[in-house]
Parts: C-alpha cells; sequence; structure tokens
C-alpha cells in the first residue's frame, strides 16, 4: 500500500516540534514527550556502547590469539634447546676422553719398578 501523496506529489513528513513553544500541549504531554526522548537517547547509546564493546572484544580477542598462536609456532621453530643438549652431551664425552687419555698417560709415564711414596 503506497504512503498517501498531497496534491503536490510530494509525501508529507512528520514535522520536528519544540514542546516548550507548541500552545496546544499541556504540561503532561510535554513531561511525557521529554521522558519518551530520554528513553529513545539512552537506547541508541546502549546500542552503540554495545557495538564499541563488541568490536573491542573482538579486537582483543584477536589480540590474545595471534599471541598465543605466535608462541606456539616460535617454540616448535626453536632449537637452541637441542643445540645446547647436543654440545653439553660433546663436552662430557670430550672430558671423559681426556680423563682417560690423561690416565692411561701416567700409567705410561712411570716406570713400574718404581713405586709411589706411602
Amino acid at each position: 500500500m503506497a504512503a498517501p501523496r498531497e496534491p503536490g506529489g510530494e509525501a508529507q513528513f512528520a514535522r520536528r516540534i519544540d514542546p516548550a513553544r507548541e500552545p496546544g500541549l499541556s504540561a503532561q504531554q510535554r513531561q511525557h514527550m521529554a521522558q519518551v526522548e530520554r528513553a529513545q537517547r539512552q537506547r541508541a547509546l546502549q546500542r552503540r556502547l554495545r557495538s564499541r564493546n563488541l568490536l573491542l572484544a573482538l579486537g582483543i580477542g584477536a589480540v590474545t590469539l595471534g599471541i598465543y598462536g605466535y608462541t606456539f609456532y616460535s617454540v616448535s621453530q626453536e632449537g637452541f634447546l637441542d643445540e645446547l643438549e647436543q654440545e653439553a652431551e660433546a663436552a662430557r664425552e670430550r672430558a671423559r676422553a681426556r680423563a682417560e687419555s690423561s690416565a692411561s698417560w701416567a700409567r705410561r709415564a712411570r716406570p713400574s719398578s718404581c713405586k709411589p711414596r706411602e
């Protein structure tokens, strides 16, 4: 169903009134209009805040997930602990080999006829 049209061909728009200057309104009607306007402003503010809060929550969640994912990715790529363990094992092997070679050298260097002093 089409909107009613004026004889001029254009639809009529609601005109804005100032309740304080409108002569046909009672005090109770003015008070009711002010109350309805406050409620509408409050609903609009809540809608705006709800959308801002939702965007903020999504942003914080995305950053948190990004940091979490990057941390797991970085840790899985790191081989420094494996390298440290390999270096420590190689150092232990070198120390064992040195200890064995010095013990065998000491046995070879001392003649069997010489006995240590007691």
